[in-house]
């Protein structure tokens, strides 16, 4: 299978993924509709990572819809504070804390809290300096982990694969 068809399956995917995010988030709040189409996003890059031929594809598929559940129910319960807090304490981890010191956040209003563990830096082909990252959110008791990368962009933010 060649590049370009492979990679026209996978962006079919996505946007089929995309598309019934929308349909699932029609009449619901954007932090559904923005959960699920990053979770689809980074489920879809994860299942793309395992298999091969069309295994590879099934796996970027399940991957895609499982991330888009998770992230649909993610962006359910997160409230802009939640979200708030979670990103300064990424961008704060990302930047200052030792590989695998894990950093927490809390909402005293809303109870959600989670945690953000970076592994160590490396660089890439490109020349950017990446690092890998486990990422938990408690939410009611129930907590979902993730998995991501976030690069250092030039004005030297940290850009996560999850936005």
């Amino acid at each position: 299978m060649t590049l370009l068809t492979r990679f026209t399956k996978i962006s079919m995917v996505l946007m089929l993924a995309v598309a019934l995010g929308a349909c699932a988030a029609q009449g619901r709040g954007e932090k559904e509709f923005g959960g699920t189409l990053i979770g689809a996003a980074a489920g879809g890059l994860l299942g793309s990572q395992f298999g091969s031929g069309s295994g590879k594809l099934a796996a970027v598929a399940a991957g895609t819809l499982l991330g888009a559940w998770v992230g649909n129910e993610v962006g359910r319960s997160l409230d802009r504070a939640d979200r708030l807090a979670m990103a300064q304490t990424t961008q704060t981890s990302l930047e200052t804390s030792r590989s695998y010191t894990t950093s927490t956040w809390r909402n005293p209003d809303s109870g959600h809290s989670g945690t953000i563990t970076p592994e160590p830096v490396y660089r890439t082909p490109r020349g950017e300096y990446c690092r890998e990252y486990q990422q938990t959110v408690s939410i009611g008791g129930r907590t979902e982990r993730a998995y991501g990368t976030a690069c250092r962009q030039p004005d030297g933010s940290w850009r996560t694969d999850s936005g």
